[in-house]
């Protein structure tokens, strides 16, 4: 009766967008993460803050959901690529110590890997070293690879590209980070993390997934097969190191935010390189020309904010760490169960930002087609609308738009995308309003339409 009645109130305030300009900044916060969990089932751990004050900090759904267990504010998240912004901070204090050097080529540390006299540091920091995206073949599933045996694996397969050419996000190049950072310090990859970065930034929750060690408060994943959470597969932890394999908390990780404002962890020098667009000179890859070391420099879903930000996403865990330094806004976002953190965060900034932001409501299909659709179809923006075997698609055939009213439309495969078309006082396609997380962009018909 309760969810009922919640459910109720969300779909009336979804309707009426301007009933949320009474409400707090917190309560907008609060009604808006409320939807993502009675409607869109997002389990996991909130937290936002601003002038280090908390405006949400809360827990939502299943931490074990056979044991009916749920998430704490506390609760241990794996954080998938997150892990990378720790390596590339592991690799700058170990620069600055004179360990090495972000020019030092890969030979020094890992000698017969394929290019290794040709890939820097630097480049394996950037994703611009060629490497491959992933070696999951070996870690995944596979409970007795050694290390020599992976990285023989990883020798054969064939570059991407030759080092320095373009940019190739490479979960490859940040595992074999992971090994400099052992080679250079002289101490495990979990050992150096824990003495040189975990404790001094006053992060006591925040460690190594293991396939052996008990991890207290630690959440289980769950990824989707359509409308169903499947437990994820067995994942190698002592391979699955460098570009992932880190746990936290959501307060551990705004402690991190708050050392990196500092000198403790990383010198002012140290941070501007990090912070660093390094890949300007590689345009058209997405927002990968705005990756610095380990993070993502003002990528373009930034609400017009100065954003600091990278998010993680494999077999359940779905995490997001957004730093906005200027405005001294934080948004953590950690989630076991795959929902889909980067863009329910880009919906909490854009509730923090003033933006009108739709409250996640449940969508219910029209009752019969509308007619006429097909000269929805189009160019707008980026963005391809496609109208194949009497429907519409958003991007791909894989991606169906179901009909709620005559022009609104929402994604079948994700209720957080909905799509509405503008029309002129004569009846013909302007433009197409597009919802991520619930944050509204308008983008104008292009002149030829799209085809299937």
């Amino acid at each position: 009766m309760r969810l009922t009645l919640f459910l109720a109130l969300i779909c009336l305030l979804a309707g009426q967008p301007g009933s949320s300009s009474a409400q707090t900044v917190t309560q907008r916060l609060a009604a808006y993460m409320e939807g993502q969990h009675a409607v869109n089932r997002f389990a996991g751990m909130v937290l936002v803050t601003r002038h280090d004050s908390v405006l949400l900090r809360q827990a939502y759904g299943l931490a074990d959901a056979e044991w009916a267990v749920p998430n704490s504010t506390d609760t241990r998240f794996a954080l998938a690529s997150i892990t990378k912004q720790f390596t590339a901070i592991a690799i700058l204090q170990l620069a600055e110590r004179g360990r090495l050097r972000l020019t030092d080529k890969l030979s020094a540390f890992v000698p017969g890997f394929p290019n290794s006299d040709a890939i820097s540091v630097h480049q394996l920091l950037t994703h611009t070293a060629g490497l491959p995206l992933d070696f999951e073949e070996i870690y995944l599933n596979h409970t007795a690879v050694s290390l020599d045996s992976a990285l023989a694996f990883m020798k054969r397969q064939p570059a991407a590209f030759a080092p320095g050419a373009r940019v190739g996000y490479s979960n490859v190049g940040y595992f074999l980070l992971g090994r400099i950072i052992e080679k250079a310090s002289g101490q495990p990859y979990g050992a150096y993390l824990q003495q040189h970065i975990f404790e001094v930034a006053g992060m006591p929750n925040t460690g190594l997934n293991s396939n052996t060690a008990l991890v207290p408060r630690l959440a289980r994943l769950y990824y989707r097969e359509g409308d169903t959470l499947v437990k994820n597969p067995y994942i190698n932890w002592s391979l699955n190191v460098g570009h992932d394999g880190l746990y936290s908390t959501a307060g551990d990780l705004a402690q991190l935010d708050r050392a990196l404002r500092g000198t403790t962890l990383l010198s002012d020098a140290s941070k501007a390189l990090m912070n660093t667009p390094h890949n300007r000179q590689f345009p058209g890859n997405g927002f990968m020309d705005r990756y610095g070391y380990g993070v993502f420099i003002n990528p373009y879903y930034n609400h017009g904010h100065y954003l600091l930000t990278h998010s993680g996403g494999y077999f359940g865990a779905m995490t997001t760490l957004d730093r906005y330094p200027k405005d001294d806004v934080v948004i953590i976002v950690l989630s076991n169960n795959q929902a889909e953190s980067h863009w329910i965060s880009y919906g909490l900034a854009g509730i923090l930002f003033g933006k009108t932001v739709e409250v996640p409501y449940v969508h219910r299909p029209a009752p019969s087609a509308p007619a006429g659709v097909s000269a929805f179809a189009g160019t707008y923006g980026e963005v391809s609308i496609l109208f194949a075997k009497g429907q519409l698609y958003l991007k791909d055939l894989e991606n169906p738009l179901v009909p709620e009213t005559d022009r609104k439309f929402f994604s079948r495969n994700n209720p957080n995308r909905t799509v509405e078309f503008l029309l002129t006082k004569s009846g013909h396609v302007r433009a197409l309003e597009l919802t991520k997380g619930g944050v509204k962009e308008t983008l104008p018909k292009q002149a030829k339409p799209a085809r299937p």
